[in-house]
């Protein structure tokens, strides 16, 4: 067996350690310019400018952008890269859910290099190595983005591109609990839904390791005693802890490992419509789970028991409670409307998404793409308004 695995990012965490941002940021980058991009809705509670005026104590010289809602893609993405560019920042700090996140990456990446995300898609060119520096700082406890080296975009179509490289990974990770109380249930729910499928599929892909699975079955183990507790309580900091910490380790296991047949369907989904990555990722996941399990790969065992149960068999039925449990709806938004299988399992086929097919843990996964594709359109029912 030969075993590779990345660099796991600085971290701080703790209620409050957003405190440790403008203290930091002098040390990586002290007098430069820095871009701070945060979510609209840190804008407007005062957050972003909080951390702007840290940063701006600590000698640097801050330019707050807020970002606007949705996933990155390529016209949310014109403007900061330009204001990047033009005032050659040295430093930037994200500040958000996933999308804020995978933005902060992208515009680092085209600040010192070509300045059309669609240069660096799908590994089609090196990253640059005079990035600026990256600090990330999650609201959400989902994606995990804060841990790699991974930043997903959408292009003028809608198709979810990525680009990757070692240059992506930020050189500091936030984790503040207390900016993930605001987050409402149903958010909560499907961001945590997201990072428990990120554990798990990276814990039974084929690429997996014991290296890999330590992250991996840990993020399991965190994620399923937390994730009820956060979503019904939202103020205990301890669960939204856990959270955060799950969903950064599992964020670290997929740039190593990867993701598979879940995470297949919802980026096919997403350039089919308009969608939560965490509620499409929950829904593709529990549908074609029983599927995965008919499989048998050896990896399941491991997973099944980091979830408190005795063999792989009773998964399916575990995540069917836990999503329950957690009021996910098993509903498309209204624009799927006149979307059916054979378009679901065309999108699951471009290369984009390919690879994650091939890092399913069933032989037979790419022969099966129709059929998984009719399993899941037959799941989620008639569209509706859950999402």
């Amino acid at each position: 067996m030969s075993i590779t695995a990345s660099h796991v990012p600085e971290l701080v965490f703790g209620a409050g350690s957003r405190g440790e941002i403008g203290k930091r940021a002098a040390a990586m980058a002290g007098g430069a310019s820095a871009l701070v991009l945060a979510d609209g809705f840190l804008e407007q509670s005062g957050v972003a400018a909080a951390v702007a005026e840290d940063l701006a104590r600590h000698g640097l010289k801050p330019h707050l952008l807020a970002l606007a809602g949705g996933e990155p893609s390529l016209s949310r993405l014109a403007e900061p890269i330009a204001l990047a560019r033009r005032e050659e920042v040295g430093l930037i700090v994200g500040m958000g859910g996933g999308s804020a996140l995978d933005s902060a990456k992208v515009v680092a990446a085209c600040a010192a290099g070509e300045p059309d995300p669609r240069h660096y898609a799908l590994a089609a060119a090196p990253l640059p190595d005079t990035a600026p520096r990256k600090i990330l700082v999650p609201t959400t406890a989902g994606t995990g983005s804060e841990a790699n080296g991974i930043a997903v975009f959408a292009d003028e179509t809608g198709r979810k591109l990525w680009l990757y490289g070692p240059q992506a990974k930020p050189d500091l990770a936030v984790l503040d609990p207390e900016l993930t109380v605001p987050l409402p249930a149903s958010l909560t729910a499907w961001c945590g839904m997201d990072a428990f499928v990120h554990a798990f599929e990276s814990a039974t892909v084929r690429r997996t390791n014991p290296v890999i699975q330590v992250y991996a079955h840990k993020a399991l183990g965190l994620i399923c005693g937390a994730v009820g507790r956060a979503v019904r309580s939202p103020d205990d900091l301890e669960a939204r802890g856990d959270m955060l910490l799950g969903a950064f380790l599992a964020g670290y296991a997929i740039e190593n490992a990867g993701t598979s047949i879940g995470h297949c369907i919802s980026h096919a989904l997403a350039a089919l419509g308009t969608v939560h990555h965490g509620h499409a990722t929950a829904l593709a996941f529990e549908a074609t789970l029983p599927w995965l399990v008919e499989g048998g790969a050896p990896a399941l065992e491991g997973a099944a028991r980091r979830c408190g149960l005795e063999d792989s068999a009773g998964l399916p039925g575990f995540v069917t409670d836990m999503m329950d449990g957690l009021a996910v709806q098993r509903l498309l938004p209204e624009s799927f409307a006149a979307i059916g299988a054979e378009a679901l399992a065309a999108q699951m086929r471009a290369p984009e998404n390919r690879p994650m097919l091939k890092a399913t843990p069933r032989p037979d996964t790419e022969a099966a793409v129709g059929e998984l594709a009719a399993r899941f359109m037959a799941h989620v029912g008639a569209p509706g308004k859950a999402a």
